[in-house]
């Protein structure tokens, strides 16, 4: 198995939870219900992260021949997914749902899932996709270029690993290509999934 992880930037006011509830424990339930309808594919490519998966509506489309697996849930942070990680990618939600969180917590959170992983599978091929540029979330590009760059660098004294940077082809100038995003200024339209698909597509294996 392949693990892919987008870590996108949806920022929703956060919630009360009683203490007997986790956040998306109700989307995790329909991914279980959904793999019980339909046996996963042998040996998936799996997106794991939050909203730039979760809205790439035509993931199975733009890969054809591949076999590939979302479980992308909602605004999910790297917490989300370590909770849920028993049962079934994302760390530009944990950076926008508090803005005093450092960039050395975030990526602690990575390495932690990236554990876990291991820990799970040594062979699992693991691919980190960018934290990405997006132009309602400008107060938090230098954050982001850091988490990459501390991220890149901890990948790349792994084995079984790789890491696509999307931030680059998203920016023009210092900014962020406005045209490649939805009216909300935070997730893709056509435009920019194009960039991604492009971007990731030399780090897919059939």
């Amino acid at each position: 198995m392949r693990y892919l992880f987008a870590f996108c930037v949806l920022s929703i006011p956060l919630k009360a939870f009683s203490q007997k509830e986790i956040p998306y424990a109700k989307e995790v339930k329909a991914f279980e219900k959904l793999d019980s309808i339909e046996a996963p594919p042998l040996h998936p490519i799996l997106f794991i992260g939050s909203s730039s998966f979760t809205y790439w509506k035509n993931i199975k489309e733009s890969f054809p021949g591949y076999p590939i697996l979302n479980r992308a849930f909602g605004g999910s942070t790297l917490e989300d997914q370590i909770n849920h990680f028993n049962k079934i990618y994302c760390g530009e939600n944990d950076l926008a749902y508090n803005d005093t969180l450092s960039v050395k917590t975030m990526v602690g959170r990575f390495r932690k899932l990236f554990s876990m992983i291991r820990e799970s599978d040594q062979a699992i091929f693991v691919t980190y996709v960018s934290l990405k540029p997006s132009p309602s979330r400008k107060k938090l590009l230098a954050k982001y270029e850091e988490g990459n760059k501390l991220i890149k660098e901890f990948l790349a004294q792994q084995k079984r690993t790789s890491f696509v940077d999307v931030y680059p082809p998203m920016m023009q100038g210092d900014k962020p290509i406005r045209e490649i995003f939805l009216q909300d200024s935070l997730h893709m339209n056509s435009k920019g999934y194009a960039l991604w698909i492009k971007a990731l597509k030399p780090y897919l294996r059939k």
